[in-house]
């Protein structure tokens, strides 16, 4: 008999174990996403087996895992799939699936409902031409749609997620009009960072004096959404992930959920309450960071529990202290409770933690000075999984002059 599913609590957080897990169960994918940070295509050749993937659902269960987000490339692709999902939902996990939704039809979306899946999360990047511009083909936009309805209809929990650039920053307001029709419940954002085919594109990529314009925007449109709620579901969740920050007037708004705790951003939180598993079995502390400095060691060498009990690159948050912060990081007000926002970002644009040019307390501090912040090229990506670029830091007078618009890629 399946164990109950297990919502999170404010108490996971308090003490080390993953209780959130993302896991990308293939590399397997059906669009060529032109800001893939994987550079996810065709399958693996060592992608782990099905008894290799379920004795990681175990561990995970042994771990006291929560919830588990299943990615891909596009998971819906692996066979054994609601194998898989059955698996951790024996276990008391809630078990979500993040995916692009090209061949999310309703057969596997009931499929995937009777295995035991709880919500679909379905990433739209922007309105028709921007999203099939960033999908890398044409009808991506109308299939991600499709897909929302699918899911609602096989009575799966709907979300959406966005990846912001500098594509469609401009459309942001009339995105969340569209995802709130559609019956999304949360809007989980994120900016683009520069790993994988992304870091191919360093002209779309979001300067940090226009963080100030995302969260605006996006605290902007959580407001409305509340002010428009007439009590019939939950309200409109306007939720900015770990890249987006940190500590400007909205913080807690876009960090909490409406009407529930308030909560603001606590830290990298890689290692400590979440992890990442990869198609081959390589372990990370978030499953976005990329995999070179990170690779935290095999399910096929140790186990999960081993691992995370003791790989130094699991650890890193746990273990670290405010001595690896430098540059403007070092000497912020919140260094203590921030150390420099998300890893992933800082690392993926400086080659190493500890300074994140892209924070929104950070841009206004330097806009009082007149000054402002631009990030410039200076290492292409080597073209491999989970790859990175490298970037520095300009400093320059704040202007009102912007960037070149970017350049959209012909769609196919």
């Amino acid at each position: 008999m399946a164990e109950p599913p297990r919502t999170l609590t404010l108490e996971d957080f308090e003490r080390p174990s993953p209780a959130y897990a993302v896991w990308e169960v293939t590399r397997h994918c059906d669009q060529p996403c032109q800001h893939c940070g994987s550079r996810a295509g065709p399958k693996l050749d060592d992608e782990l087996s099905t008894e290799e993937a379920l004795e990681v659902a175990r561990s995970l269960v042994r771990l006291g895992c929560r919830e588990c987000a299943l990615i891909g490339g596009e998971a819906y692709l692996r066979k054994d799939l609601p194998q898989l999902i059955a698996e951790l939902v024996a276990g008391g996990v809630r078990v979500v699936m993040q995916t692009g939704g090209r061949g999310l039809n309703p057969r596997r979306c009931a499929q995937l409902k009777e295995a035991g899946l709880a919500g679909v999360g379905v990433s739209i990047d922007g309105l028709e031409e921007t999203h099939d511009t960033l999908r890398g083909n044409r009808g991506s936009f109308a299939a991600a749609r499709n897909a929302l309805g699918h899911a609602r209809q096989a009575g799966l929990l709907i979300t959406a997620n966005t990846q912001i650039n500098r594509l469609n920053l401009g459309e942001l307001t009339e995105l969340a009009e569209l995802l709130r029709a559609e019956g999304a419940e949360v809007w989980q954002t994120q900016l683009t960072v520069p790993m994988g085919r992304a870091a191919d594109r360093p002209e779309w990529l979001i300067q940090p004096w226009q963080v100030l314009e995302v969260v605006d925007t996006l605290a902007a449109i959580q407001r409305k959404a509340i002010e428009e709620y007439e009590g019939s579901g939950p309200v409109f969740n306007v939720f900015a992930n770990n890249s987006i920050g940190y500590f400007g007037p909205h913080e807690e708004l876009l960090r909490s959920t409406p009407g529930g705790i308030s909560t603001h951003w606590q830290g990298c939180r890689a290692g400590i309450n979440l992890v990442g598993v990869e198609a081959d079995g390589v372990v990370k502390a978030c499953p976005s960071l990329p995999t070179a400095p990170y690779d935290g060691g095999n399910v096929r060498e140790l186990s999960l529990e081993e691992l995370w009990a003791h790989s130094e690159r699991i650890r890193f948050s746990r273990d670290r202290d405010t001595s690896e912060l430098w540059g403007f990081c070092a000497t912020c007000y919140y260094a203590d409770t921030c150390r420099a926002g998300c890893s992933w970002m800082a690392h993926a644009y400086l080659g190493r933690r500890g300074n994140n040019p892209l924070c929104y307390h950070r841009a206004t501090q330097l806009k009082r000075q007149g000054k402002r912040e631009r990030l410039e090229q200076v290492e292409e990506a080597p073209k491999a999984f989970y790859d990175l670029a490298r970037f520095e830091i300009v400093e320059e007078a704040w202007g009102d002059d912007e960037p070149a618009p970017p350049r959209r890629l012909p769609l196919v």
